[in-house]
């Protein structure tokens, strides 16, 4: 790494490479876009990009993990599609979704947890390529920011219109992931040129192999179908960095985002833990 690398970092505002020591930034005007108080405030600035998916992953990963322990999990090594799969105690109790949960539990907070539950090996290592790829292209497309936000908000619009479609029980990170399709196709017809096209390409690849999959039983297309299109809004009405640089609101949406899913999720994994070891 040179030194002209190592003194650059990306405009908390408009992501775009700028020196560290700028007293404004030459493309958004932002001032003293280096600053340190600057990568507190906005989220932990560049920092995020690199760690938002990675953190998503452990997260999907160690809940699953917990899955299993929970009650016995259906080995079924004979089974891909089966194999490793928790029992349905343990995925309700972690926070699966639906109208089981939510009706006759009142498990609304299930609507933010069930993108965190898997039901197989399979399943989640799907899922899991799916995050990595499709959410490191997300975050090219719109910053770490919005792209926390649209994981989490069309994750939420997944699963409310499974519920609202009578879906009994489901669960999965795909509804989210969808989610990022929806904004990434959204992005790709409205940049356009040649990142945009190529980027619209590759994405409509991932919507022909998601079409296949819904063939399958038991796969949620409402959840699928709900979270491609609350992307597209989403995409639309926050916009991208290079059209409208990154705001307070987009800062307070991202931390919102990320307050919600860690209450809830810590809240569902205590309440569990009690509940299988002393309840």
């Amino acid at each position: 790494m040179n030194d002209t690398q190592k003194n650059s970092i990306r405009c908390p505002h408009c992501r775009k490479l700028v020196g560290r020591d700028e007293p404004r930034c030459p493309y958004c005007g932002a001032a003293r876009p280096g600053a340190p108080w600057k990568a507190i405030v906005n989220l932990g600035g560049a920092s995020l990009e690199y760690h938002i998916i990675p953190a998503l992953i452990y997260i999907n990963i160690g809940l699953y993990l917990l899955s299993l322990l929970l009650y016995s999990a259906s080995l079924n090594l004979m089974n891909p599609l089966t194999a490793l799969s928790p029992s349905s105690g343990s995925l309700l109790l972690l926070g699966a979704s639906g109208t089981i949960p939510i009706d006759r539990a009142g498990n609304w907070w299930s609507l933010v947890s069930a993108s965190y539950l898997h039901g197989s090996l399979l399943h989640i290592l799907f899922n899991m390529i799916a995050l990595k790829q499709l959410g490191t292209l997300t975050i090219q497309a719109y910053g770490a920011r919005r792209m926390i936000i649209i994981y989490t908000l069309t994750g939420i619009a997944g699963y409310a219109a499974s519920y609202l479609a009578g879906v009994r029980f489901t669960i999965g990170a795909s509804a989210a992931i969808c989610g990022l399709i929806g904004a990434l196709l959204y992005y790709g017809k409205s940049r356009g040129g040649l990142f945009g096209e190529a980027l619209f390409k590759q994405v409509i690849g991932w919507l022909v192999g998601l079409f296949f999959i819904g063939l399958m039983p038991n796969i949620n297309n409402w959840g699928h179908g709900a979270g491609i299109l609350s992307g597209i809004v989403l995409g639309y009405a926050m916009s991208y960095p290079e059209r409208r640089p990154d705001t307070f609101l987009h800062t307070v949406g991202a931390a919102f985002s990320i307050v919600l899913t860690l209450l809830v999720l810590l809240h569902t994994i205590a309440s569990s833990l009690w509940y299988r070891f002393f309840g």
